[in-house]
């Protein structure tokens, strides 16, 4: 039976000091060993080694996001998936709605009370409500799984638990991303975030300043070489491209969710699943050789993260000022965990959440307590604020070292 806050704290008022002890050898150690290959990475990057500058950086991150997640996701997830656990997986994604949701109003309160400077309101709003769902969550569970002695049990079925219920709810956060944080980060209409009005620069054809509802799909320079069907055909392509550049769906479909929606579609399918996946497929090479490829991407995401941090917070924190910084950093490392606890809290006593899976509910909490997504740092970065958004992953990281230690450590003891 899982016990609530009231009586983890009676417990540890009445002097079981052991278990408390334990829950924070399991949330500190994690932490320890996140915080050791950032620092590996900060040295690698820094001028007195610098064998990690910014280009290779750069080269790992694409390497890291375009190969070694998605291999992790598919092998993991894919392995872990059943059509019957797709149907009681169902509240993850909904889990990060209500994250985004709750986050979001946070946020909205946050700002409101501090009134950051113009134009970062909806700046603010969105760096304390978007979270981290993906990177560090996975670094988390291979962490404290690592360790035999972890309170979740077997070694391999807690990291491949863990993985893959964190691997599930990838899509919604990138279709999140992609939609509602890019369109809450655009400037000032006719502005940009350095307050410079955009230049109306003059064009050759004056037909692409139309609305795009106006132009026509379809352009034609010899309209009558053109055979009807070739035409129809023409025509279907361009509407389809016009709807994928409106809907913005290439930026949607990156490789992780890619990997995500081949994990789900081949691991439902139990003929699919026992030709690929499991370990006496006939194809089981191809998943193993992304299983070991996935291994090397906790490592490369820390290295690439601790690189990141050489260069400090930068010009960006003088921008947002000191007061708007503190509330981003309160804002998304304290009060948005706390509200969602109480969403998890309420879900598990509607009945939501899958008894006695213990990791099932740890996954929803971390996916509260994470620090602000680098994803939306970028978003951020296309739509020209992207120093203020490197500054504020800045801050919120280094603080989210001992902010997650002590979450994980109420966490485990509500838990365990």
């Amino acid at each position: 039976m899982e016990r609530s806050m009231l009586e983890f704290i009676m417990d540890a008022q009445s002097g079981r000091g052991e278990s408390i002890f334990a829950s924070m050898k399991f949330a500190v150690l994690p932490i320890a060993k996140v915080f050791t290959m950032c620092f590996m990475g900060f040295l690698m990057a820094s001028k007195y080694v610098n064998i990690l500058p910014a280009n290779g950086r750069k080269l790992l991150n694409g390497l890291v996001f375009s190969l070694l997640l998605p291999c992790l996701i598919f092998s993991q997830l894919g392995r872990a998936i059943t059509l019957q656990k797709l149907v009681e997986w169902w509240f993850i994604p909904v889990n990060i709605i209500l994250a985004t949701i709750s986050g979001s109003l946070v946020g909205l309160v946050v700002a409101s009370i501090v009134r950051p400077p113009y134009p970062y309101f909806k700046f603010t709003i969105i760096h304390i409500g978007i979270g981290n769902i993906g990177n560090i969550p996975l670094v988390l569970i291979a962490a404290l799984c690592r360790d035999k002695s972890n309170p979740f049990g077997d070694s391999s079925k807690c990291s491949q638990d863990g993985n893959a219920y964190i691997s599930f709810g990838q899509w919604v956060g990138a279709i999140i991303l992609y939609t509602y944080v890019f369109q809450m980060l655009a400037p000032p209409p006719g502005e940009t975030f350095d307050g410079i009005e955009e230049e109306k620069l003059p064009t050759k054809n004056p037909v692409n300043n139309a609305a795009p509802e106006q132009v026509s799909l379809l352009t034609s320079e010899e309209p009558g070489t053109i055979g009807l069907e070739s035409s129809k055909r023409g025509k279907l392509i361009n509407l389809l491209w016009y709807f994928v550049e409106r809907l913005k769906l290439k930026q949607i479909f990156q490789p992780p969710i890619i990997a995500s929606i081949l994990a789900i579609s081949i691991g439902t399918v139990p003929f699919l699943k026992h030709f690929i996946l499991m370990d006496d497929a006939p194809l089981f090479f191809f998943t193993d050789s992304c299983l070991i490829l996935g291994e090397a991407m906790i490592p490369c995401i820390l290295l690439a993260l601790g690189g990141n941090l050489v260069d400090g917070p930068g010009a960006g924190s003088k921008k947002l000022g000191f007061r708007t910084m503190v509330a981003i950093i309160f804002g998304r490392l304290v009060f948005v965990p706390l509200a969602g606890l109480g969403i998890v809290t309420m879900a598990d006593k509607l009945g939501f959440i899958p008894k006695g899976d213990k990791m099932f509910k740890f996954v929803l909490l971390l996916q509260h307590s994470m620090p602000t997504s680098v994803l939306s740092g970028a978003v951020a970065n296309l739509r020209g604020c992207g120093k203020e958004a490197a500054a504020v992953l800045f801050w919120v990281h280094i603080f989210a070292i001992f902010s997650m230690a002590g979450w994980i450590v109420l966490y485990l003891g509500i838990l365990f």
